[in-house]
């Protein structure tokens, strides 16, 4: 398997306001949210990153997305620089977070026209390619429903329909199950299991330690912004099991167990 992302010594923090400070319970408004990380993930293979909320996941991932920019370091996207070609970049991936809001008042038929026109894709290749996601994923029957009148599965779905529109290569996860029913979560998670075996790179972020194992070739371990373990599952357990290793990294690094 070829490397088609390669993440090198990606620096990034963040000046916190006050309230974020109370929040957090940070003596210093300097947050380190990412420090020197670095991994890679091939095409063909479901690269994870694991680890508790605010270890840096989502940054690293909007990062890679060209959403933000990093501090120091880089991230080639098959041969491209995030810093220095977010535009190649962005034709290559496709990026999916939690936090993408869709309009209210706006139905998928339409999100679906207006996203495909943003990405230049002919009417006769975007009908098609909508009969294929929408069927996928039982959209069909609410294409002319509002956003507003959908539930949170359908919702995920149609954001997963919008985020792959282009059909890219490598495909950005963030916490792809996060919030949904255990039906709708299996239908994402047998998706991304059929991406992968279509040749696609594919990197997720979670802290769902049977997601983790269910789905990802590689997991990289992400603990206050550094990586604290990389590799198969296997090299990482060993005999124990995700769910320990992760807690003892957790201790190690100075975390408290409540």
């Amino acid at each position: 398997m070829s490397v088609t992302v390669e993440v090198n010594a990606l620096c990034k923090t963040f000046e916190l306001s006050k309230k974020q400070m109370k929040i957090e319970g940070a003596k210093e408004r300097r947050k380190v949210a990412v420090d020197h990380l670095s991994f890679d993930a091939r095409d063909g293979e479901i690269f994870g990153l694991l680890g508790p909320n605010g270890a840096g996941k989502t940054t690293t991932l909007r990062i890679l997305a060209t959403l933000i920019k990093a501090d120091e370091g880089d991230a080639l996207v098959n041969g491209y620089s995030v810093a220095k070609n977010p535009e190649k970049v962005r034709e290559r991936i496709g990026f999916l977070t939690s936090e993408l809001k869709q309009e209210d008042f706006f139905t998928p038929n339409y999100l679906f026209g207006f996203f495909a026109s943003l990405y230049g894709i002919e009417s006769g290749a975007a009908k098609k390619r909508k009969e294929e996601l929408f069927g996928r994923f039982g959209i069909d029957g609410f294409s002319e429903v509002k956003v507003a009148n959908l539930s949170s599965g359908m919702k995920q779905k149609v954001s997963l329909a919008l985020s792959i529109i282009h059909d890219p290569g490598i495909i950005i996860f963030d916490e792809p199950t996060n919030g949904l029913d255990v039906i709708t979560a299996k239908a994402v998670t047998d998706f991304l299991a059929d991406l992968k075996e279509s040749g696609k790179t594919i990197i997720i972020s979670t802290h769902i330690f049977s997601i983790a194992e269910k789905l990802c070739d590689r997991i990289g371990i992400i603990i206050d912004g550094k990586m604290a373990a990389f590799g198969r599952l296997g090299e990482i357990t060993g005999e124990s099991s995700l769910e320990d290793v992760f807690f003892r990294l957790y201790e190690e690094a100075g975390g408290i167990l409540l």
